[in-house]
C-alpha cells in the first residue's frame, strides 16, 4: 500500500539540515512513496526563498506546502510562480500568486495536496477554510486518488473540526503551525487519518525554534529583541499514513527522529 511521508514546520537551518539528512534514509528504511514537508519557516525562521525550495526538494521533498509566512521573504511572490512543486494556502485571496493544490504520482496513485490556513487567532487575510474546502473538493477529487489536507491553524478545534468535516473525504488531515506534536493520531470513522499538529522539523532545546534566552526576556519586560534560531536537540517530526489506492487510511503512527550526535 503506498505511504505518505508528512514533515512538520521545517524550521531555519537546522530543520533543512536534518530533512537533508534523514529524508533518503526514511524513504527506504520506510518504504515511502510520497514526501510532504511544510516549508513556511525554512529560511531563518520567517519564510522561504526559491533556492531553499529547491534544496529541500533535491534531498528527497515531492511537494512543500506553505502558511501565514508565505510573504515574509521579499521577492518570493515572484518566484513563486515558477515553482510547480509548491503548495500554497488554497484560501488566500484568489489574485494571490501560486498553485492551490498539486498532485504527484507514483506507481499510479495520485495523491493531491492541499493546505488550508485557519481563521481563528491569526494575522493574515483568508476566507473560511471550511467553505473553501467543499468546492476545492469537488474541483479536484477528479485529478487525485487520495487527497491531503494540511490545515494551517492557531485554533485545536478548528484542525479537528475540519478532520471530522473531510472524514471519509481525505486521506489525511493533518495540522501544523503551533510548532508542537500532539498524541492524538488517529483513523476516523469513514477512513481519514488525522493529528491535530505533526510539530516542527528543527531546534527542541527553544521556544518554538528561537532562542531561549531572548523570548524570555520579552516575556519578562515587552522589550523587542531578535530572537535567533535554536541549535540544541534538532527532530524532524511528522507523521507517516499508510492507505489504500482508493484513498481511505489504514494507518497513521507519529514521527519523532532525534539522531544521536
Amino acid at each position: 500500500m503506498p505511504k505518505l511521508l508528512f514533515i512538520g514546520d521545517i524550521v531555519g537551518r537546522p530543520g533543512r539540515e536534518i530533512v537533508k539528512a534523514q529524508v533518503a534514509k526514511l524513504r527506504e528504511t520506510e518504504n515511502i512513496d510520497f514526501v510532504v514537508a511544510d516549508g513556511e519557516n525554512a529560511a531563518s525562521g520567517a519564510g522561504i526563498t526559491g533556492a531553499i525550495v529547491r534544496e529541500l526538494l533535491d534531498s528527497g521533498v515531492d511537494v512543500i506546502t506553505l502558511g501565514d509566512h508565505i510573504w515574509d521573504q521579499r521577492g518570493f511572490d515572484g518566484e513563486l510562480l515558477a515553482l510547480d512543486k509548491v503548495c500554497r494556502p488554497a484560501n488566500l485571496p484568489p489574485q494571490c500568486p501560486g498553485k492551490t493544490f498539486v498532485v504527484v504520482e507514483k506507481n499510479g496513485v495520485r495523491l493531491g495536496i492541499c493546505v488550508l490556513l485557519g481563521s481563528a487567532f491569526m494575522k493574515i487575510e483568508a476566507d473560511s477554510a471550511f467553505h473553501m474546502i467543499d468546492a476545492f473538493h469537488t474541483k479536484i477529487k477528479g485529478q487525485c486518488d487520495a487527497l491531503f489536507v494540511e490545515v494551517h491553524a492557531e485554533a485545536t478545534s478548528e484542525k479537528i473540526a475540519m478532520g471530522w468535516y473531510m472524514d471519509g473525504r481525505a486521506t489525511l488531515v493533518a495540522g501544523t503551525h503551533t510548532h508542537i506534536p500532539t498524541a492524538d493520531e488517529t483513523i476516523l470513522t469513514r477512513g481519514t487519518a488525522y493529528i491535530t499538529d505533526v510539530g516542527m522539523t528543527g531546534p527542541y532545546a527553544s521556544v518554538l525554534g528561537r532562542e531561549v534566552a531572548p523570548v524570555l526576556g520579552h516575556f519578562l519586560d515587552g522589550m523587542p529583541r531578535k530572537w535567533e534560531i535554536a541549535s540544541g536537540d534538532v527532530r524532524l517530526c511528522g507523521c507517516i499514513v499508510e492507505f489504500l489506492p482508493s484513498g481511505i487510511a489504514t494507518a497513521i503512527k507519529r514521527v519523532d527522529l532525534r539522531p544521536r550526535p
